[in-house]
């Protein structure tokens, strides 16, 4: 028989239909946004609850009044709460490397606030809280390597890198600061931070904008050269592990570590 009077042969089956593809998920209306009309009250509970798992050892090292923690369940985490008040510098931190999950930050973030001749320094009305207790000159501007903005810049980064040491790999840094506008110069605070924290072995992980819900007063303005400041920054950093690439890191949970009376523990 030919090739051409072969007999056909059985049909061949049809191929197998692929699996729907299902969302999984819940359906939910509460995500965490990135910007928000509030203040930090109101805020820093969700970026906790977000970023930061329960029964984690947190140190806040600009606590004050404790304005940030005012809505979190007491007993959610292991707060170690210290300032200049207690006699803590944030540069120079009573931890050993590598013990805590997470550190929250919230340094002044004005120059005026840093200068060390008390006739110019800053911090009147509702900053007078934040010179008191971190900015008194002699202990902040004093060792201050920079002039004015710098100062502020100077400040973030000797806090980070002590933040950075007593981290665990891959711990939160929660970073509150505000840009600002310094000797006639714009000054991107927020950005300048996102850049030299990758320097110092830090993933950016999250950013948000705080819009303060009343309107700022301006006092005395003669002409008007850039746009007045009503918003500022909670930026949360990841340390990524010496030897590994801050470009190639991608976000990851937090692997603290259980201890005997936390939620979760034993």
């Amino acid at each position: 028989m030919s090739e051409a009077e072969a007999e056909p042969g059985p049909p061949e089956a049809p191929a197998a239909a692929k699996p729907r593809r299902v969302q999984s998920g819940v359906a939910t209306a509460e995500a965490v946004l990135s910007a928000h009309v509030a203040g930090n009250a109101e805020l820093f509970p969700r970026i906790m609850a977000l970023h930061v798992p329960p029964g984690a050892v947190v140190a806040d090292v600009t606590f004050g009044g404790g304005v940030f923690w005012k809505r979190v369940p007491p007993g959610l985490y292991r707060l170690l709460a210290t300032d200049l008040s207690t006699g803590t510098d944030f540069r120079a931190l009573p931890y050993a490397d590598g013990s805590v999950d997470a550190v929250v930050l919230d340094p002044p973030y004005m120059e005026g606030l840093l200068r060390a001749k008390a006739e110019t320094r800053g911090g009147l009305g509702t900053h007078a809280a934040l010179r008191t207790a971190y900015s008194s000159g002699r202990e902040v501007a004093g060792a201050a390597s920079g002039r004015w903005h710098q100062a502020v810049l100077d400040l973030y980064l000797e806090a980070s890198g002590e933040a950075r040491r007593v981290l665990r790999d891959h711990g939160v840094l929660i970073v509150k600061c505000q840009d600002e506008v310094s000797a006639n110069r714009q000054e991107l605070t927020h950005v300048q931070l996102v850049c030299a924290l990758a320097e110092l072995g830090f993933y950016a992980r999250d950013l948000f904008v705080v819009v303060r819900p009343n309107r700022p007063n301006v006092a005395r303005l003669v002409r008007q050269v850039h746009a007045r400041k009503n918003h500022s920054y909670f930026l949360v950093f990841q340390k990524v592990p010496d030897g590994e690439s801050v470009a190639r890191y991608r976000t990851r949970d937090v692997p603290i570590a259980r201890r005997p009376g936390s939620p979760g523990g034993s």
